[in-house]
């Protein structure tokens, strides 16, 4: 798959002034068009968590009904009657987990809500990423409704690394993928299908996960005591392109990635994802985060919701590495520091150039979305009404024309 030469920003629903579809993310969209910006990218959309995190939804089919902009909105019988029958491989399971009828309705309601929003940002230039978290919630509707497609005895995680000495433990269901695969995959297949009617691109998260995943006995208290285990490969996508025709997705591939993870993104012709901050790190010179390693079939982000704003990250930096990134600025004439990075991410090879919300607004650690591993105070940064402003959009869209990026 290829992507034309484009930018976009990053921005959650829940990060918008209302933290919700309606008035506010059409300005957004407006916005967006008005700054040369071609993609709009958003986290999962599911049920999240106690903690808010969507990475942990109780559904990977079912909205959270929490960003409806009209949740009181009337639905018809004719218009319930279509959703059941065209959602039917999902929807009862979800309706006897989330509480029946009403559940429904607002399902029916989110893509009401949903759908007008994409015919918006279609008619304005505007094309929707989201995000496929590769793993469900422990206890939630697709572990209740399915409960076949997942391994007994062992739950996810991470093995332990240099920033975690006893490794990250997940918590979440790991699927039996043997099993799926005497089904052709079926509930990925759905899964996808799904994503694919809401989204114009979609990013895969932990795709490593597909070659080797982590497997952590159940009831550890930490994942140090887990081992690898090989995954599908591209036997799982391969069955979804072949049913849906198409595979829009970005391949997740951060952290320690393998030869083989590689081999499985670049074989599958899937872009991946740098991220420019991560080029800086003076243990890693042969990094592909680096701009003078960057490829182009790929994304390349300024910072994820998984790290720290431009300003936040700048001003924790040692020396070394601060003086590392300003030679590599050193050629804009910006005042602010995060107009001068964002330019330099802009000048990428890479099809395609994201930033975060926060990044053009020049804020700094406290509007950071999320600190991975911390259980409280993270997925709560909402942005300010009229935040982004024409003058914002005007500076952006220079940005963008400069680096080439303009559709």
């Amino acid at each position: 798959m290829n992507l034309p030469r484009t930018s976009g920003v990053q921005l959650h629903i829940t990060s918008l002034p209302d933290g919700r579809l309606g008035d506010d993310a059409l300005r957004l969209v407006d916005w967006l068009h008005d700054a040369g910006q071609t993609w709009w990218q958003v986290l999962p959309l599911g049920p999240p968590d106690r903690a808010r995190s969507p990475y942990k939804a109780s559904s990977a089919f079912a909205a959270w009904p929490g960003l409806l902009g009209a949740p009181g909105a009337a639905v018809s019988l004719d218009e319930e009657d279509e959703f059941r029958e065209r959602e039917a491989y999902w929807l009862p399971g979800w309706e006897a987990f989330a509480g029946g009828r009403r559940a429904v309705r607002d399902q029916v309601r989110f893509e009401r809500e949903w759908s007008a929003l994409r015919v918006y940002a279609a008619s304005a230039g505007v094309r929707l990423i989201g995000d496929v978290p590769i793993y469900v919630a422990p206890g939630g509707a697709d572990e209740t409704t399915w409960p076949d497609i997942f391994q007994d005895g062992a739950q996810a995680g991470v093995p332990p690394d240099a920033y975690a000495t006893k490794g990250q433990l997940w918590g979440n269901p790991l699927y039996d993928w043997p099993r799926l695969q005497r089904t052709g995959y079926r509930w990925w297949v759905q899964r996808l299908r799904r994503t694919f009617s809401h989204f114009d691109l979609a990013r895969l998260d932990h795709f490593r996960g597909l070659v080797a995943y982590w497997s952590v006995p159940a009831g550890a208290r930490d994942a140090r005591h887990g081992s690898w285990k090989r995954g599908p490969g591209r036997a799982v996508l391969d069955a979804a392109r072949a049913e849906l025709d198409q595979l829009p997705l970005i391949a997740e591939d951060l952290g320690v990635i393998t030869p083989a993870v590689q081999r499985l993104r670049d074989g599958l012709q899937l872009p991946g994802m740098l991220v420019l901050q991560f080029g800086f790190d003076p243990q890693d010179p042969r990094g592909p985060h680096r701009l003078e390693n960057h490829r182009a079939r790929a994304l390349v982000y300024t910072a994820t919701h998984d790290s720290d704003t431009v300003v936040g990250w700048y001003s924790t930096l040692p020396a070394d590495q601060k003086a590392a990134v300003d030679a590599a600025l050193a050629d804009y004439d910006d005042h602010e520091v995060w107009w001068r990075f964002m330019r330099l991410s802009a000048s990428s090879p890479a099809e395609v150039s994201m930033v975060q919300a926060q990044d053009v607004l020049g804020l700094g650690s406290q509007a950071r979305m999320n600190i991975p591993g911390r259980a409280t105070g993270s997925w709560r940064w909402r942005m300010e009404r009229g935040a982004l402003t024409p003058a914002l959009a005007s500076r952006l869209r220079g940005v963008t024309q400069e680096a080439g990026r303009l559709l």
